[in-house]
């Protein structure tokens, strides 16, 4: 017998051993849930065991939330996870001198309804028709604004009294301009597709360094706390960036009490809060700005008609706060007018 052979005669049976279920750890233990749920809100507390389907001897079993560990309370977990989204809740379990895990995704979301909110217009202002509105933000009583489409992508400081376009550079052709921030003294620009962002001196508008994204999918929206970036990518996930390297180091998805929601664009944030433009829509949603919770939605409806009609007239998007006036600006793609808001619980 040559050696293949003799490899074989021992590699068969191991295969049969392996396909017969026995080292299989979802053969051996399954992770029930309370109910058989697999969504829960946030602070609930939920029934857990491991279903012991081959009766082995079992002499531990841990439970992980995303590979933090939980404790249990009465065969009972709280689910009082700072960040919301789908989960990978993992049992690790010690039994017969081995260790296995078996995994169950679930979904965390928010513990209250979003409540509605509208808005009342305090002034009008001029805005550049031509202007394809990503990003929009205020640096002092100054307004910066990043325009999107290939060949018409910008990046612009602008006079937000008089709509006059104080400073402005053109992107590359290539590139399609998505959503900015500003944070020590850098401005931070997204394009959408191209896996890249770029980062400005604030003064000069000089471009200063490039940074490439990682596990996000596409370039929409940024903002910041002061201390860390948000950038939406067009899927239900807001991922937080450290500002000195760009690298993403985690992130929330954006859910209802219901739902897991993935339409988050142009973002702001504001006093622990994320003001998000809902892509396509007219409306808004402020997200808690650590969990990821959609706390409310504001209502839009009917500013769009309050502009020129035009052939090029496209969505609402683009959200800014100004923090001395203590008010919100938000225009729109290709929309000649920017307003002035407060924004009011319905």
């Amino acid at each position: 017998m040559n050696a293949f052979k003799l490899n074989l005669f021992f590699i068969i049976p191991l295969f049969f051993l392996a396909c017969d279920g026995t080292t299989n750890p979802s053969k051996l233990f399954e992770i029930q849930l309370e109910g058989n749920q697999t969504e829960f809100q946030k602070n609930q507390v939920v029934g857990i065991s491991v279903k012991n389907l081959k009766n082995k001897e079992i002499d531990k079993i841990t439970y992980t939330l995303d590979n933090k560990e939980i404790t249990l309370n009465n065969d009972k977990i709280t689910l009082d996870q700072l960040e919301l989204g789908a989960k990978t809740l993992t049992a690790n379990i010690s039994f017969e001198g081995e260790t296995v895990e078996v995994s169950k995704g679930i979904k965390l979301l928010a513990e209250h309804a979003p409540e509605i909110y509208t808005y009342e217009i305090l002034n009008e202002y001029p805005h550049d028709m031509d202007a394809y509105t990503q990003g929009l933000e205020f640096h002092q009583d100054t307004l910066y604004e990043s325009t999107g489409k290939k060949g018409k992508s910008s990046l612009r400081q602008v006079d937000y009294k008089t709509g006059k376009i104080l400073k402005k550079i053109d992107l590359d052709n290539t590139y399609f301009g998505e959503g900015i921030t500003i944070l020590n003294n850098k401005i931070y620009q997204l394009t959408w597709q191209s896996g890249v962002g770029f980062i400005y001196d604030l003064r000069d508008f000089k471009k200063i360094d490039s940074f490439k994204y990682n596990q996000s999918k596409e370039g929409w929206g940024l903002c910041n706390d002061g201390k860390k970036i948000f950038k939406s990518d067009g899927t239900e996930k807001i991922w937080f960036l450290n500002p000195e390297t760009m690298a993403e180091e985690g992130h929330f998805e954006t859910v209802t009490n219901t739902s897991i929601f993935n339409k988050a664009n142009e973002l702001e944030y504001v006093d622990g809060k994320i003001y998000a433009n809902v892509y396509q829509k007219e409306s808004m949603m402020i997200i808690d700005a650590k969990s990821g919770a959609i706390e409310g939605v504001i209502n839009f409806g009917g500013l769009k008609e309050k502009v020129t009609q035009h052939q090029n007239l496209d969505v609402l998007n683009g959200v800014a706060y100004h923090p001395q006036r203590k008010t919100f600006f938000v225009t729109g793609k290709n929309w000649d007018k920017m307003f002035e808001v407060n924004i009011l619980k319905k």
